[in-house]
């Protein structure tokens, strides 16, 4: 064999064994570093492993909803005098934004002190959205409330450019849950936005907030639902039927009344409150099934709620204790009206109202969400606990009155005029909330069920629980004698009320002994 052969011979033979050494290295012998492009490891969860997480885009979602955002103005004509009374009282609303005063209901405001009667256009702004192709469109009471005249804007392209600007008529409007029904005329089919089923959204899921921010039109941030069922105290008006949807996903200054979607490009909710602090405020939206139950009587023009007559408490675990009940669960009856539904059923304050119509009741939200959306004249079964037996009565709802008319229908009430001036509820004591507030035998008055924050009372630090037993040195017994000895008060005087704490109360506020109000 010459030498050349022998050199191309070796040289083959390098070269297989080259291509065998690379198969051998290039299997799995846990030889070699993994690779960091690995697959996506494997989640187990309740209905079985997941092999992927994938992150969607929410363009085609904005693409869909945006044409259906519109950015609401209304325009209230007021007197200077009416504009500083405004600015001297307390707007619930405004309380839950980032900077007091700044609420779209006060930006454009523009007054002269020095006239009492010159009118001036007191301007807001907002959001809101078309549910239907002929012009219905939903967005929050508090946006156009008071509005003399209301104007639309719909139709701009995705970067807010062009579009139409129309006045809009005021259909109906429920302050209970700020809610409005506007409508709108043109000579085509809206693009509109589907309505979806809050009560199947679960803490976790998607949420994307519509609106107008500060007066840039359509835009659109994302987060997650953080909690359901949240109550805020906004106002007396809104306080019992409050049920709000929390949510990160951010909501500003002009986003009131914009829509608040799932990932399906439905209508979960109606953005309506921030509250703000920290890196980033909190925001609440009010569910958009208290809305689509509403929208039969919105589009009449007239809410019209059932209705029992009676102050209901959370069942908490001290009321279990006190009440000796079995579970902490349903309505502990606080006061009941004389002459209305509750009362004509032979309902009584301490009862505890545990089913209606056989339906279970675990908070106070279930049967005043079951009430009020029953038809006045509706027969309702009652299953309530009393001294520890259960018993079962029949009521039949009437109309709930607004809140002007509650007013002063509850002058006969222990929490009338008191709550309005001083900004306490009271009730006399008894057996079951000496128990309740702990209130040993001696003591004699009467006892706070309720304090407003901002009022008198919260100012001078009463709690609820404490017991009232003297004001401005008349003794008080039972409520007639504090209603009477509250009634006859001088407006812008400062009075005292003997008080003895229950023990639950503010810090060293709370130590029994006089407080001092002034008197609005």
């Amino acid at each position: 064999m010459t030498a050349s052969t022998k050199r191309i011979l070796s040289t083959i033979a390098i070269v297989i064994a080259s291509v065998a050494f690379g198969v051998i290295i290039s299997a799995d012998l846990g030889l070699m570093r993994n690779s960091h492009a690995q697959p996506a490891p494997q989640i187990q969860t309740s209905s079985g492993p997941v092999t992927s997480v994938t992150i969607p885009s929410f363009a085609d979602v904005a693409a869909r909803v945006m044409p259906a955002v519109v950015s609401i103005r209304s325009t209230e004509i007021v007197k200077s005098s009416e504009m500083r009374q405004q600015h001297g009282g307390f707007d619930p609303f405004e309380f839950f934004f980032p900077n007091p005063g700044q609420t779209p209901r006060r930006r454009g405001m523009q007054q002269t002190p020095n006239d009492d009667d010159d009118e001036h256009a007191q301007r807001s702004g907002g959001s809101g959205f078309i549910i239907s192709p002929d012009g219905y469109i939903l967005t929050n009471n508090h946006v156009i409330e008071g509005a003399t005249k209301v104007e639309v804007h719909y139709g701009a392209d995705e970067n807010g450019n062009g579009g139409h600007t129309v006045e809009a008529k005021i259909v109906g409007h429920d302050a209970a849950t700020d809610i409005a029904l506007l409508k709108i005329e043109s000579n085509g089919n809206l693009p509109n936005i589907p309505l979806g089923d809050s009560d199947r959204i679960r803490k976790g899921d998607w949420a994307i907030a519509v609106g107008n921010p500060f007066e840039f039109e359509n835009t659109l941030t994302v987060g997650v639902i953080s909690a359901k069922g949240r109550s805020l105290g906004l106002s007396t008006q809104t306080r019992s039927f409050e049920n709000f949807i929390q949510t990160d996903a951010a909501i500003n200054f002009g986003n009131s009344g914009g829509p608040l979607i799932n990932i399906n490009g439905e209508v979960v909710g109606i953005n309506t409150a921030i509250r703000g602090g920290g890196a980033q405020g909190i925001g609440f939206a009010t569910p958009i099934n208290t809305a689509k139950r509403l929208l039969p009587q919105l589009k009449q023009g007239k809410i019209v709620r059932g209705y029992l007559g009676m102050g209901i408490y959370e069942v908490t675990e001290d009321v279990k204790q006190a009440f000796n009940l079995p579970e902490a669960r349903g309505a502990l009856v606080q006061q009941v009206e004389p002459g209305k539904p509750a009362d004509k059923a032979g309902i009584e304050k301490g009862d505890v109202i545990i089913e209606i119509d056989g339906r279970k009741i675990n908070t106070n939200r279930e049967l005043i969400d079951y009430i009020s959306y029953l038809p006045v004249g509706t027969k309702v079964n009652i299953t309530l606990i009393r001294n520890g037996q259960r018993k079962t009565v029949t009521a039949t709802t009437a109309e709930r009155p607004n809140e002007g008319d509650q007013s002063e229908e509850s002058a006969t009430e222990n929490n009338g005029p008191t709550k309005n001036r001083l900004g306490v509820s009271v009730q006399e004591i008894t057996p079951q909330t000496r128990q309740l507030y702990g209130l040993g035998d001696s003591v004699k008055g009467v006892v706070v069920t309720g304090v407003k924050e901002v009022s008198p009372a919260g100012e001078a630090g009463i709690a609820e629980g404490d017991v009232i037993s003297e004001v401005q040195g008349q003794k008080i017994n039972n409520a007639a004698d504090f209603r009477a000895a509250v009634d006859g008060l001088k407006g812008g005087t400062t009075i005292r009320i003997y008080v003895t704490s229950s023990g639950g109360g503010r810090g060293s506020q709370s130590l029994s002994g006089y407080r001092f109000l002034r008197i609005p």
